[in-house]
């Protein structure tokens, strides 16, 4: 999984996400911040469709890809090993334009209840160019989108219709689930501090 979630950080990092765009020739976004395409190319390397040639790479490039995508993993092992096969786009809409803070929304709970929306957009991992920049390109190119979709939701209400088939669902926070799972984290982290203490009172 390859997050890029600017949430409460955005103001901070868009200023300086638009000098990049200024030094290379990329349009400025107003809505996200451009991708940092490294985490992308390391798991293609490693997990995404197996090429043992790739159109317009030298032979010497493609070798010195085989051999660093399958290094220590037996052949037999590397051939049949699963790969990915699709790559999941989120876009996420916060009401007026005002995001999440981790500390004082998420782990304080202080902000009011509140609808996001969450766009979903499936490629196929084939889709994804093999070269690295042909990949970071595509990236920029679903980053541009995803920048055109929030300024018309946040102008519209609406994110823009496209071809594909839709399905509008809405997911409600199941409030007993929340109570169980902070009662397991509460009740663990009780568990492991007795043990921990246990043990240090026996060492001492």
């Amino acid at each position: 999984m390859v997050l890029f979630p600017e949430g409460g950080f955005l103001h901070k990092r868009r200023e300086i996400s638009q000098r990049f765009a200024d030094k290379n020739n990329l349009p400025k976004l107003e809505y996200v911040t451009l991708p940092r395409a490294g985490a992308m190319k390391i798991i293609m390397e490693e997990i995404g469709p197996q090429r043992e040639y790739s159109p317009g790479t030298s032979q010497n490039e493609n070798s010195k890809r085989e051999n660093h995508t399958t290094r220590n993993v037996p052949r037999a092992v590397a051939a049949t090993s699963p790969h990915l096969e699709w790559v999941l786009d989120v876009t996420i809409a916060y009401p007026d334009r005002v995001p999440l803070h981790l500390i004082q929304d998420v782990v304080c709970g202080i902000r009011p209840p509140c609808s996001i929306r969450l766009h979903y957009r499936l490629y196929p991992i084939t889709e994804v160019p093999p070269d690295s920049e042909g990949m970071t390109q595509w990236l920029y190119d679903r980053f541009i989108e995803k920048d055109r979709m929030l300024e018309e939701y946040y102008r519209t209400g609406q994110f823009p219709t496209t071809s594909d088939t839709q399905v509008v669902r809405q997911v409600r926070q199941d409030n007993l689930r929340f109570l169980i799972v902070h009662a397991f984290f509460i009740a663990s982290t009780y568990v492991q501090y007795q043990l921990f203490y246990a043990v240090w009172s026996w060492i001492w």
